[in-house]
């Protein structure tokens, strides 16, 4: 009866450790995902591309704008990240366009910004087709997306840099 209640108790011990193994993972994970949704949510806010960077042997006109790469110096930016909304806008002038364009968006596993033009009267999970960047680095008042665009056989980079001008 004594080796019964040892085996009982070891095989509980047993259990109750693996148990504990696994759900530390999952609060692991937990706490991982906790953190990205901390991040994303610092993307709140209106923002400003100060800068594109990217090989000028190269005419860029980044997300079927029509407008070349360097109108989007100076374009403003809202995300909405609880809802996953936002917009951008080109002022225009010279030889750039004026746009306003409502966008959908999120960042997945922290590191990759997905956005996708949304149209009047289409919901978001109707649009199927939409861009894809690297989000490079990201603090409380700024931001950098990377887009890799194939060119002739090489890769061309183009860096975005955000910075935060209103948070509302």
């Amino acid at each position: 009866m004594k080796n019964l209640l040892v085996a009982c108790l070891l095989g509980g011990l047993v259990s109750l450790g693996s148990c504990t193994a696994v759900n530390g993972g999952a609060f692991s994970k937990g706490k991982e995902a906790q953190a990205q949704r901390a991040e994303f949510l610092k993307l709140k806010g209106d923002w400003e591309i100060t800068s594109v960077d990217y090989n000028k042997n190269y005419r860029v006109k980044p997300f079927d704008s029509g407008a070349d790469a360097q109108c989007f110096v100076g374009s403003r930016w809202k995300l909405v990240p609880n809802n996953y909304t936002g917009s951008y806008a080109l002022a225009g002038g010279g030889a750039c366009p004026a746009i306003s364009q409502p966008i959908s968006f999120e960042v997945v596993n922290g590191t990759e910004f997905k956005f996708k033009h949304l149209l009047s009267g289409t919901k978001a999970k109707a649009v199927t087709a939409g861009y894809s960047l690297n989000l490079v680095s990201q603090t409380d008042n700024n931001f950098v997306l990377e887009q890799n665009i194939p060119s002739n056989g090489e890769i061309v980079k183009i860096s975005y840099n955000f910075q935060k001008i209103a948070t509302k």
